[in-house]
């Protein structure tokens, strides 16, 4: 049957429709709906489907309740509006409606039109996986799994999701595969978390294509393949994965995707955009690397400078360690010590060692922030206890100098053996003088608290 025929047969149909729907059958007035939404037999009108989809949903035909209440919720030839999409879901879900079930459990579950309510959208989920809604199998399965409107439930998840990837559902044979990687519910089994991902993969699920490049990069139940790991990376990042899009940035910057490094890294650049631009934060403190330091790109401060903020503003530590970096030597700014002590206080909360050591000198000479050296011992302390050798070394000092803490220069030595051990060169220098302030008996109680440290931290230590 040629295209032409087709067309000719749909627009019949469309006239057959039209002379019943403006007769008043509600089943006609449905379907001519859907022509126009579809653009099938007719040119596409979404006004035009919304008014027909409306005299049928009006004549309580649930399938058509269900449409309008979707075109409501998309804002599709009539003005977006959760309030009436929820209405006309709910009409047609409490007629039984599977299809509407599944969508009202979503309005429920995001909050939308409605105040949030995991229980009633795990209600309404459970009722539309009943009548074997895959959709809601799966949904049903992330309730559970994640333990939204019912307690955790590992069992009952992996029962869920596996109905739904039985009949082909790419979203639960992903969630499935996640669960054998991890162990949920069931024995930790790389096998079949490939097998699971395999057949999510060939269905287009993107997720799932991301997991077996990682898997191929890593080794993970397969023999290490480069290449594979690349192909299914790119496949899943073409699909705007954008954390697929940042892993595949990553193996072409990190030389592991067989191009040249030149081609590399501007490759690198091309998906690091693509994910920063998507909001992956990795994607985005890593191409302000690559334009701060010229790699793969030209070199541009202000692009660097932007793409570090971006970062920062979604609470990347490493990005607003940076920017506390950029403010405090006005590189490409204007200096402001206020607003590096700011940056550095945000990425020390969240742990990092470098922006404590920084926000520690700040406090100790009074930059940016008053001068106050008991907060500088305070985090020069949380960073020298996570192996930081300069700010070991500066807590070293404040205790030989006994500046914001009792002095004492048996744990000034300590600190600056651990520093000097670290590598940093100050402490490797200044370890003797300190030492011969100290009686033989003092070295080795130093000696003692760096060994105890040492076996206290040791995982700190493999890790530097």
């Amino acid at each position: 049957m040629n295209h032409q025929k087709l067309q000719n047969e749909s627009h019949q149909a469309f006239l057959w429709f039209r002379d019943a729907a403006e007769r008043g059958n509600p089943y006609a007035q449905f379907n001519l709906g859907l022509m126009y939404k579809k653009g099938k037999g007719v040119e596409r009108d979404d006004a035009s489907a919304v008014h027909w989809l409306r005299l049928a949903a009006n004549q309580g035909l649930a399938f058509a309740q269900n449409h309008l209440g979707a075109m409501y919720y998309h804002g599709k030839g009539v003005e977006r509006c959760d309030v009436e999409a929820a209405r006309w879901f709910r009409r047609a879900a409490d007629q039984g409606d599977a299809s509407a079930q599944q969508n009202l459990g979503h309005m429920f579950r995001q909050g939308r039109g409605m105040a949030s309510d995991p229980e009633r959208a795990l209600s309404w989920y459970y009722r539309a996986a009943e009548q074997g809604m895959a959709g809601a199998q799966n949904q049903l399965g992330e309730c559970y799994l994640h333990g939204i409107g019912a307690a955790v439930n590992y069992p009952l998840a992996m029962a869920w999701f596996r109905k739904a990837a039985l009949q082909g559902e790419a979203a639960a044979q992903l969630n499935l595969g996640l669960m054998y990687q991890r162990g949920q519910g069931v024995d930790a089994s790389a096998s079949q978390a490939l097998y699971w991902f395999r057949k999510a993969a060939a269905a287009g699920e993107r997720g799932a294509q991301r997991e077996l490049g990682i898997a191929y990069a890593e080794g993970l139940g397969v023999r290490l393949d480069l290449r594979r790991a690349c192909a299914w990376l790119q496949r899943a990042a073409e699909h705007g994965d954008h954390e697929a899009q940042f892993l595949l940035a990553t193996m072409f910057v990190n030389g592991r995707a067989h191009v040249s490094p030149e081609r590399g890294e501007a490759l690198a650049v091309e998906w690091y955009t693509r994910a920063a631009q998507g909001g992956h934060a990795g994607a985005q403190y890593n191409l302000a690397n690559m334009y701060a330091h010229g790699r793969g790109v030209e070199r541009d401060q202000a692009r660097a400078f932007d793409w570090y903020r971006r970062a920062a503003e979604q609470g990347a530590p490493n990005a607003q360690f940076n920017l506390g970096v950029i403010y405090a030597n006005g590189q490409g700014v204007e200096k402001d010590e206020a607003r590096a002590a700011y940056w550095y206080r945000l990425a020390a909360e969240q742990g990092d060692a470098s922006a404590q050591n920084n926000l520690g000198v700040m406090y100790a000479s009074g930059q940016g922030v008053a001068q106050d050296d008991r907060m500088a011992v305070y985090w020069y302390e949380q960073a020298a206890e996570q192996g930081h050798a300069l700010a070991q070394y500066n807590l070293g000092g404040m205790y030989g100098s006994g500046l914001g803490v009792t002095r004492d220069p048996v744990r000034a030595y300590m600190w600056m053996l651990l520093a000097a051990e670290g590598g940093d060169s100050a402490a490797n220098v200044n370890k003797a003088i300190v030492a011969r302030r100290l009686s033989p008996a003092e070295i080795g109680w130093a000696l003692d608290l760096q060994h105890k440290w040492q076996l206290s931290h040791r995982e700190v230590l493999a890790r530097r």
